[in-house]
């Protein structure tokens, strides 16, 4: 008899759980089957490209880190490495009192790693310079501790550095507040380096000296040629199309002696050896109500955001700097709180005499102006860019995007969380496995090597 897997969730994590599961099934000849189940019309979850007047505009994401290599190795496996672009390198910069500073040199990640070159940097007051000079005397955290982003942050480099500096680079990754975040589940290299180094002053430099110096520098990030949805596309193409199930909502979920029985809202029910569950864990929730231990992922709602991307042509455009976008201190006194020059950071993306400006709102504790009509939030947010670039006249057009709670918050004790959520779904309901962002990162290759992680452990389960 063939055994049965049922993936709930057509973004990249269930994407790749699914391309890895029929790959296996295809190398090993195993008799099982799969079922990819999507709520949506469309697979891809975040992952949106807009094609339009010769402009690539992401929705979503728009790249991933180049070094986490499990974004790259599944490019490669969907025969798509040759699409692969790097990005265009430039200076980025923190906009505090209507001023875009650049980000200051002998930083890294914000870090001071050469003083003399830091302290050249306008950003900063003397005394917030000076004070972050204490790191290399303060003594290291206590073992085991689990402190917030902007604890730790605060304690080794004052608080003027956080806010200006270190909060507007750090916080739009995870578009949360620094001092709910846990540091552990979401920049853990930081919290290593102290254990380590003590100073991340004196880690951060060692880091750089012993990094590889291949000559000029490259782009961290990497996206592909006609976007993010052409991945999409060659995956799903991968895939039989009789084993996807799109617009279909899950209405419960429960075990049956040694198997689980899917219901859909639609009334269609599934049998599975195993489930690899990909949605936002709040969904997960709803079709798991008897399994109480899945409540309380941290007391922290998913934050909501939007992006609002104008197209103008290139001379509409213009600023005193050359580089490839900024952050926004979050006490600027600005809604939005990035914005990415796009025409400069990915030329390829946009047609030639043209400019594309990216930008992101929505903040933790303060999301009203994603709840605006679209007009009126593009208004806000043409004003703010006016204060700090020169913009003549209206863009050719403006494509705004939602995102409602979409940004798990992995709040203090999110580890402890996830330790006791994997060991009682062990206990309570082997078989059902959980991965994508609400669990262990939500970038896109922490998506990816979670979707992949899956798949490897409900194969095995399923065949035991």
């Amino acid at each position: 008899m063939k055994k049965h897997v049922v993936i709930i969730g057509g973004g990249i994590t269930g994407l790749t759980a699914a391309f890895y599961l029929q790959r296996e099934i295809r190398k090993h000849r195993l008799p099982v089957t799969f079922t990819l189940i999507e709520m949506d019309d469309r697979l891809g979850g975040k992952i949106d490209t807009l094609k339009k007047d010769g402009f690539v505009i992401e929705r979503g994401p728009d790249s991933f880190l180049a070094r986490k290599t499990s974004a790259v190795e599944l490019v490669q496996d969907a025969g798509l490495e040759d699409a692969l672009v790097r990005n265009r390198t430039g200076q980025a910069y923190v906009l505090n009192d209507d001023v875009l500073h650049p980000i200051p040199k002998g930083t890294a990640m914000g870090i001071p790693i050469d003083l003399s070159a830091f302290t050249d940097s306008e950003l900063l007051s003397p005394a917030a310079k000076a004070r972050s000079a204490l790191d290399l005397v303060l003594p290291r955290r206590k073992d085991g501790d689990d402190p917030s982003v902007g604890n730790f942050f605060r304690r080794r480099l004052g608080g003027e550095t956080v806010d200006k500096l270190i909060e507007p680079l750090l916080s739009g990754i995870y578009a949360g507040d620094l001092d709910r975040l846990s540091l552990k589940a979401t920049f853990p290299q930081f919290y290593e380096l102290e254990q380590k180094e003590r100073s991340l002053m004196v880690g951060m430099r060692k880091s750089r000296a012993n990094a590889t110096d291949n000559g000029a520098a490259k782009g961290q990030f990497l996206t592909l040629r006609d976007g993010l949805s052409s991945l999409v596309e060659k995956l799903e193409a991968a895939l039989p199309a009789k084993a996807i199930l799109k617009g279909s909502s899950i209405s419960d979920i429960r075990k049956q002696d040694d198997r689980f029985r899917i219901t859909t809202e639609a009334g269609k029910s599934l049998h599975a050896d195993a489930v690899i569950s990909t949605v936002p864990h709040e969904a997960a929730e709803t079709f798991l109500p008897g399994a109480t231990f899945l409540r309380g992922m941290g007391g922290a709602p998913a934050t909501t955001v939007a992006t609002i991307a104008m197209a103008f042509r290139a001379d509409q455009v213009r600023s005193d700097q050359d580089g490839t976008g900024f952050v926004v201190s979050r006490k600027a006194g600005y809604q939005m709180t990035a914005c990415t020059w796009t025409h400069k950071k990915w030329p390829h993306t946009v047609p030639k005499g043209r400019a594309l400006l990216r930008c992101y709102v929505g903040k933790p504790g303060d999301e009203a102006i994603v709840n605006k009509p679209d007009d009126e939030m593009a208004r806000i947010v043409l004003s703010d860019l006016k204060r700090v670039m020169t913009i003549d006249g209206e863009p050719a057009f403006t494509v705004v995007t939602r995102w409602r709670r979409a940004m798990p918050q992995y709040v203090v004790g999110h580890l402890s969380w996830l330790h006791h959520l994997r060991t009682q779904t062990l206990r309570e309901l082997p078989g059902l496995y959980f991965a994508g962002a609400s669990y262990e990162g939500v970038g896109l290759p922490d998506c990816i090597k979670q979707g992949k992680k899956a798949a490897q452990d409900a194969l095995h389960y399923a065949n035991r």
